[in-house]
C-alpha cells in the first residue's frame, strides 16, 4: 500500500513540476491594454480570460498548441506555440477588427440588419434548446471598489473607525469587496440544476460569491442577478418581438476561418422600456451569436443601478454547438454621494454535453459547498485561477485575510475577550431614548447581550389607557459550546390614565446551529393587553395620530392574565408545524378619558366594537389549542459543511390553522372549532409584470360558546395607511364583519405591473412609477359580504404606494377612499406593522 501511494504522488508531483506556463499581455495596436480579452486552446475550451491590464496566465502541459486571442470589436489572431518545461512570453497586439460591406440586397431600402436578425430571431428557440444537459466548470470573480464615499447618509455620519482594517484609505476609496469561487454547474432537461462549489473565498473571511448568473441572450426575457435589477426581466435583441423593441444598423461582416460574422448594432427605440444598446455579432448562415457587448442604463428601467454592461464571447464546444467562453459583467452606482463600481467575471471551462447524472443528483440541494471549499491555500488558487489578479487584488487579499486570522485566532482567548470588554461603547441616553440601545457582556462560554427597544418610540395614546409607556426589553444568551440558545423578553407597559400596569416575560429554548429549522420552545406568563382581532389591526402609530387629531379610536383593546406554552418545527420538506397552548382570564376595559388636542362635540365611541354591539364582552376564561401547519412543496436548500439554508421554492404556500376552544378545563368559558385553509403564490410573467394571490376558506365546525375575541374577524382598514397588503379589506370597518359563519371565503388579488403600460405614459415612465390593480373580496352569506377594488401607483422614491379604492359592502353604502403604504422595489420589503406587535407581545 505505501508503494502504491508513493507512486501516485510521484505520478502527481512530476506532473505538475512538468507544467508548463505562458503569460503575456493583449494590447492594441497603440499599446494600450485590452481589458478581460478572450484566450483559449484551438480546438478545446481550455482558456483563460485577460485582467484589466490586459494580462493573462494559462497552465498547461507540455505540447504543441494554438493559442487563439479575441476581444469584442477587434480581429481575431493565432499563435502556435511549442511548451517544454520552461515559462514563455506570449503577447498579442490586436487590430480593430476591419469590416466589409457585403453586396447585399436591400430589400424596399430597409437596413440589411434587419434580415440577419429576422434569422437569428428564427434560430433562437433552436439554440436555446439545442442542449438540455451538460457541465462546466465555472470560475467566479466578483469585485466592487468604493470611488467615493459621502460624510452623512440620510443625516447619520458615517463610521469611519474601520476603514483601514477594511483597507479603505480615509476618504472610503478603495476595495469593497472581492472574492473568487471555481463551482461545478450540472444541468438537466425539464430545469434541473445544481451547483457544486469546489473553492470560495472572500477577501477579509466569508464564502464569496459562488453563484455563477447564466444571461441568456438565446431567452425571450432576459434574467439578469434574478431579475433584481428590474423585475420584468429585459428583452433580448433577438427575442420574438423583438423589432418592437429595438432598431439596427449593419455595420459590416469579416471572415474567421471561412464563417462570415455580421456586426450590427442595436438601438433601443425609446427610453424607460428595459432594453439594451451595444453591439451584437452573428454568424451568416448558422444565425448564432458569435459574441455581443451590450450595456444599458437608468434611462431604460435599470433599478439600483446607474450602467450595467455585458460582453461574451462564444466558441464551439463540438462542431455545431457553441457555448459561452466568458462573460464580463461592469457595474456603476452612483447614489446618495456613493460611488461604486466593480465586475463580475465568469469564465467557463471543461463543458461535458454528454454527462452521465445517477438519480440522486439533482436532489433538494441547490447549491452545495464542498467540506472544505474555503480551506485552500494561496498555491491551489494560483493554480487554478484562469484569470490573474491585479496588483492591489493580491495586496488586498493578503491584508485583509491577515487581519481576519489574527481575529480568528483571538476570538478565544481571554486578551481578545478582555479587548472587546474595553472597546464596547457605553449605553447612551439617546439610544435608550431614541434609537434602543445594547450592551454586552463577554466570556470564554457564552456571550449575553442586553437590549432596550427606543423609549419615545414606545409612547403611544388610547382612550382606555391613556398615555401609554413601554419599556422592551430583551436579552439573549449565545452560547460557544452548549446545545441551546436562550432568549427572554421582558415587555412593561403602563397607562397613565387608567394606571393599569401590564408585564410579561417569555422565554425561549431554540437549538444552537440548526437556524433553518426554527425548532424552537418558548413559555409565555404574565398580564398583558390585547386587541380584540389577534393579528392587531389597528397600528398603534396611527390610531394615536388619529385620537389625539381626529377624535376616531379605532383600537379596541381588553386585558388578559395569560400563560402559554409554544412548540415550532421546520421540517426539510417544506413543512412547517407550530402548536401552541393557551389560557387567557380575560378583563373587560371601558374608556378612561376622552382627551384629544383638536376639541370637538364628537363623541368617541365605546372599546367594545361598536359594529358588535349586540354581542356582550364580559369577564371570563378561555383555554385554547391552536395547531397550524404550513407547507410549500418543492422546498430547496443550499448546503453548508455544518448547516442548511432554505431558499423557498416556485411553488405556491399552503397554511392550515385549527384552533380548539376547550370547555371547562381551568374554567375555561369557551367552547368552539374553528378553522382557516390558505393559499399564497407570487406568479412573475416577467413583461407581464407580476401577479400576487392570497385565497381562503375556513368556518366553525362547532360555535357553542364564542366570545368576541375568538370570532373569525377580518383585517378592516380604516386607516389611511395599508399595513397588511394580501391580508386586509381596506375600507372595511375593523369588526362589521367579525363572524361564527360556517362557511367564509376570502380572496385578495394584486397584479403588478412593473412598469408595463406607465412606461409608455411621460413623466410617469421617467419617475418610473409602477401601476398595481387589485381586489379584496370577503363572502359569509348572502348579507355578510364585503368587495373592494383598487388601481395604484407604487415604486414612489423605491419604497411608497398609494391606491385609490372603492368598495361595496352588504347593507352599506358604496365607499371610496385613499390608501398609502410601503411598495416597489424597496418598500415591498418594508413593513408598517411592527410597532403593534406591542399588544400581543
Amino acid at each position: 500500500m505505501k508503494r502504491i501511494l508513493f507512486i501516485a504522488f510521484f505520478l502527481c508531483a512530476n506532473f505538475w513540476s512538468i507544467a508548463a506556463k505562458i503569460s503575456g499581455q493583449i494590447t492594441d495596436e497603440k499599446g494600450n491594454p485590452l481589458p478581460y480579452s478572450s484566450i483559449f486552446i484551438k480546438g478545446t475550451t481550455i482558456g483563460t480570460t485577460a485582467n484589466i491590464d490586459g494580462k493573462y496566465m494559462l497552465q498547461l502541459s507540455p505540447g504543441t498548441y494554438t493559442v487563439i486571442c479575441q476581444h469584442v470589436g477587434y480581429g481575431k489572431k493565432e499563435k502556435q506555440v511549442i511548451l517544454n518545461e520552461e515559462s514563455q512570453i506570449l503577447n498579442f497586439q490586436l487590430s480593430v477588427q476591419e469590416l466589409m460591406l457585403s453586396e447585399i440586397v436591400l430589400v424596399k431600402g430597409e437596413d440589411p440588419a434587419n434580415e440577419i436578425i429576422r434569422q437569428a430571431i428564427q434560430n433562437r428557440k433552436f439554440y436555446n434548446e439545442q442542449v438540455d444537459s451538460f457541465t462546466v466548470d465555472v470560475y467566479i470573480k466578483g469585485l466592487l471598489r468604493s470611488g467615493e464615499m459621502p460624510k452623512k447618509v440620510l443625516g447619520q455620519k458615517i463610521d469611519r473607525s474601520d476603514f483601514a482594517r477594511d483597507g479603505l484609505d480615509t476618504t472610503g476609496k478603495g476595495i469593497l469587496f472581492l472574492s473568487e469561487s471555481m463551482t461545478k454547474v450540472s444541468v438537466a432537461s425539464q430545469n434541473k440544476i445544481k451547483y457544486e462549489v469546489i473553492a470560495s473565498r472572500q477577501s477579509g473571511g466569508g464564502i464569496g460569491l459562488s453563484f455563477p448568473f447564466f444571461i441568456n441572450f438565446y431567452e425571450n426575457n432576459v434574467n439578469i442577478f434574478n431579475n433584481v435589477l428590474n423585475q420584468r426581466g429585459f428583452i433580448s435583441p433577438i427575442a420574438d418581438g423583438a423589432f418592437n423593441y429595438y432598431r439596427y444598423k449593419f455595420i459590416g461582416n469579416f471572415f474567421e476561418e471561412g464563417k462570415m460574422i455580421n456586426r450590427i448594432q442595436v438601438f433601443p427605440k425609446r427610453k424607460n422600456e428595459p432594453l439594451f444598446s451595444g453591439f451584437i455579432e452573428i454568424m451568416e448562415d448558422d444565425w448564432r451569436i458569435f459574441s455581443l457587448d451590450f450595456q444599458t442604463t437608468n434611462q431604460y428601467a435599470l433599478e439600483l443601478l446607474d450602467s450595467f454592461r455585458i460582453s461574451q464571447i462564444h466558441i464551439p464546444v463540438l462542431k455545431d454547438i457553441w457555448r459561452v467562453k466568458d462573460q464580463v459583467v461592469t457595474v456603476v452606482a452612483k447614489k446618495m454621494g456613493f460611488d461604486i463600481n466593480g465586475n463580475f467575471i465568469n469564465i467557463y471551462s471543461n463543458y461535458n454535453l454528454a454527462p452521465s447524472f445517477n438519480s440522486k443528483k439533482f436532489d433538494k440541494i441547490f447549491l452545495k459547498y464542498d467540506s472544505a471549499y474555503n480551506k485552500k491555500d494561496s498555491v491551489y488558487w494560483n493554480e487554478i485561477r484562469p484569470i490573474p489578479l491585479e496588483k492591489n487584488e493580491s495586496q488586498n487579499f493578503v491584508f485583509r485575510d491577515s487581519i481576519s486570522k489574527f481575529e480568528r485566532d483571538s476570538l478565544s482567548s481571554q486578551r481578545h475577550i478582555d479587548s472587546l470588554k474595553a472597546n464596547q461603547k457605553s449605553m447612551t441616553i439617546k439610544g435608550i431614548f431614541w434609537k434602543g440601545d445594547d450592551h454586552k457582556f463577554y466570556s470564554a462560554k457564552r456571550t449575553v447581550t442586553y437590549f432596550i427597544e427606543p423609549l419615545l418610540k414606545g409612547l403611544e395614546y388610547n382612550t382606555v389607557e391613556g398615555g401609554v409607556i413601554n419599556l422592551d426589553q430583551r436579552v439573549t444568551i449565545n452560547n460557544k459550546k452548549s446545545f441551546y440558545n436562550y432568549e427572554i423578553n421582558w415587555g412593561n407597559r403602563f397607562g397613565t390614565s387608567n394606571h393599569h400596569y401590564n408585564s410579561i416575560l417569555d422565554f425561549t429554548f431554540q437549538k444552537r446551529g440548526m437556524n433553518f429549522r426554527n425548532r424552537y420552545l418558548k413559555f409565555s406568563a404574565g398580564k398583558r393587553v390585547s386587541q380584540f382581532n389577534p393579528e392587531n389591526p389597528v397600528g398603534v402609530n396611527s390610531n394615536t395620530r388619529k385620537t389625539l387629531v381626529e377624535r376616531e379610536n379605532y383600537l379596541k383593546i381588553y386585558e388578559n392574565w395569560m400563560g402559554k406554552v409554544e412548540y415550532n418545527n421546520v421540517f426539510e420538506n417544506g413543512l412547517r408545524w407550530n402548536m401552541q397552548a393557551t389560557f387567557e382570564d380575560r378583563i373587560a376595559l371601558a374608556n378612561s378619558t376622552d382627551y384629544s388636542i383638536i376639541k370637538s362635540s364628537v363623541q368617541f365611541t365605546p372599546n367594545h366594537p361598536y359594529e358588535l354591539s349586540a354581542i356582550p364582552f364580559t369577564n371570563h376564561q378561555a383555554f385554547l389549542l391552536q395547531f397550524t401547519f404550513n407547507y410549500q412543496p418543492g422546498q430547496r436548500f443550499i448546503q453548508y459543511p455544518r448547516t442548511k439554508i432554505p431558499i423557498g421554492s416556485k411553488m405556491p404556500k399552503l397554511e392550515l390553522i385549527y384552533t380548539k376552544g376547550v370547555n371547562k378545563i381551568f374554567g375555561s368559558d369557551v367552547n368552539f372549532d374553528k378553522w382557516k385553509l390558505s393559499v399564497t403564490d407570487e406568479m412573475n410573467f416577467k413583461l407581464g409584470g407580476e401577479f400576487r394571490y392570497k385565497i381562503s376558506i375556513g368556518g366553525f365546525l362547532n360555535s357553542k360558546q364564542v366570545p368576541i375575541p375568538d370570532m373569525q374577524h377580518i383585517n378592516g382598514g380604516q386607516s389611511k395607511i395599508i399595513r397588511k397588503y394580501l391580508n386586509s379589506f381596506w375600507l372595511a370597518p375593523y369588526y362589521r364583519y367579525s363572524n361564527i359563519e360556517n362557511f367564509f371565503a376570502i380572496s385578495h388579488v394584486e397584479h403588478h405591473f412593473n412598469g408595463l403600460l406607465t412606461n409608455k405614459i411621460p413623466l410617469v415612465n421617467k419617475l418610473k412609477l409602477n401601476l398595481v390593480l387589485g381586489s379584496n373580496i370577503f363572502y359569509g352569506s348572502k348579507n355578510n359580504y364585503y368587495t373592494d377594488a383598487f388601481v395604484g401607483f407604487e415604486n414612489i422614491f423605491k419604497v411608497l404606494r398609494i391606491d385609490f379604492v372603492t368598495a361595496w359592502q352588504s347593507n352599506f353604502p358604496n365607499s371610496n377612499g385613499i390608501k398609502l403604504g410601503f411598495g416597489g422595489l424597496l418598500g415591498k420589503n418594508l413593513s408598517t406593522s411592527r410597532r403593534s406587535a406591542r399588544l400581543s407581545f
